[in-house]
């Protein structure tokens, strides 16, 4: 049997006895898009296939940085971090890369957790869109550095004067991509390997710069794929000795590095809902009021989709990345770029996500926005033509500068609200704004430098 053929316990019992299994691997993602699991015992995963298991549900109470948030009600001191239920996943079985016939296992909360719970959020979200006529059909591009650096170099230097595995700008380089083939071919292996097809990798602008589309898939495979190929790659990175980042900007000195979303809807036929022959550029009406909410709602949910203090250094004119909730046909500066074509072809791309977004939260809000576009027959504004940075648009457009101020947006959002839920609203609104109130206790090097001896 193989890993991918799995959907139910019973053949997850069945592949782990014919690999004569003493362990598999569980793992569940947490606020941050952050993998975490652990070896677990056979006996006690055929358990845990029948009724779930306990994780300490701190899982959902802290940082990146394994810090307590202070200011959320699900979990915390006040309850004592008790165990949370968690189901095992059956149909998410996989071989795991170079790891010689271990089984991986996704896992999901449940229980009372669940409506914290990141890729739960998706599912709802997923299950609307089916209440509504619609499958969705998503695809993950991801922009991420790749330095010859390890764990311990990158902390002795301080995160400075890291060395990229080649210099300089020199996108879609055949030359660079040849020299450093023995990555790309463990990375491409790797990735095939565990079920996450990569449909292009090439070199991006910037010294080590690389760019992965992940193959389409339906929304939750997709999501799924997006979240382990982010873990995976920086392992697959870290065993050939160098290390890769996702964050959105490691240097003022290059471009930012998106996580930009493809998607479309296809109806109960699977005929696309998003084409029309008939109207401007082939967009449905579908289409065009999945934009409209799309471009609505960005400012209010864009805590979720740029959900770090440093996605914020991304945004910023000149450098690949929106500064308002603007769309155009194929256009690269826009928040939303529309790309007409075929029914199979027809999409919207989310650019304004960026690669640190967690993939199931940046997906569930952008999907999200859009079919309660649908279901209010929300218009958007006139595509825009030309350089978006070069123009002016109204303040409802603006994106929020700070972590802060979008969290603050997503507390105040009556939509966000009826679509995710007050629970998971209030829950993640605080950890943004824990994550705000964390960076401000930090001095840079650029206060000290500019303020140290003179001011």
């Amino acid at each position: 049997m193989q890993p991918r053929d799995v959907t139910n316990a019973e053949q997850a019992r069945a592949i782990v006895e014919e690999r004569q299994l003493e362990h598999v691997k569980v793992g569940v993602f947490d606020m941050d898009g952050i993998l975490r699991g652990k070896y677990m015992a056979k006996e006690k995963f055929f358990s845990a296939l029948e009724s779930g298991f306990g994780f300490c549900d701190v899982v959902l109470g802290w940082d990146s940085n394994d810090q307590l948030y202070d200011n959320i009600t699900v979990t915390g001191w006040h309850t004592g971090y008790p165990d949370a239920s968690v189901r095992v996943l059956p149909e998410t079985c996989r071989d795991i890369a170079g790891e010689d016939g271990m089984l991986f296992f996704m896992a999901e909360f449940d229980g009372k957790h669940e409506a914290v719970c990141p890729r739960a959020q998706l599912r709802r979200m997923l299950d609307k869109a089916d209440a509504m006529g619609f499958q969705v059909m998503a695809g993950f591009e991801y922009e991420f550095f790749v330095f010859e650096e390890t764990a311990q170099s990158v902390r002795e230097k301080n995160f400075r004067d890291m060395k990229p595995i080649q210099p300089g700008f020199f996108g879609y380089s055949v030359i660079r991509n040849t020299v450093e083939s023995d990555f790309y071919r463990d990375l491409l292996d790797g990735c095939s390997e565990m079920d996450i097809p990569i449909e292009g990798l090439h070199e991006e602008t910037g010294p080590g710069a690389l760019e992965a589309a992940i193959q389409v898939d339906s929304g939750l495979n997709a999501a799924d794929k997006a979240a382990l190929f982010k873990t995976f790659s920086k392992i697959i990175a870290q065993k050939s000795g160098l290390m890769a980042t996702f964050m959105a900007k490691w240097s003022p000195d290059w471009p930012g590095q998106g996580g930009h979303i493809h998607m479309s809807l296809k109806d109960k036929s699977g005929a696309s809902a998003f084409y029309n022959e008939t109207q401007p550029d082939t967009i449905s009406d579908t289409m065009r009021h999945f934009i409209g909410g799309q471009q609505k709602l960005m400012r209010e949910t864009l805590a979720m989709i740029a959900s770090t203090v440093n996605s914020y250094t991304r945004l910023i004119p000149g450098f690949w990345a929106p500064t308002d909730a603007t769309w155009g046909i194929d256009n690269r500066t826009c928040a939303l770029r529309v790309i007409p074509g075929s029914p199979k072809a027809q999409r919207v791309e989310y650019r304004v996500a960026a690669a640190d977004a967690n993939p199931y939260l940046a997906l569930a809000a952008s999907l999200g926005a859009g079919l309660w576009g649908i279901e209010n027959a929300i218009e958007p504004d006139a595509p825009v033509t030309g350089n978006a940075y070069e123009k002016s648009f109204p303040k409802r457009f603006n994106l929020p500068p700070t972590l802060w101020d979008a969290a603050q947006n997503l507390k105040g959002s009556k939509p966000a609200r009826e679509l995710f839920g007050d629970e998971f609203v209030d829950h993640f609104a605080a950890s943004r704004e824990w994550e705000e109130r964390e960076y401000r206790k930090h001095i840079s090097d650029w206060e000290m430098a500019r303020y140290f001896e003179i001011i």
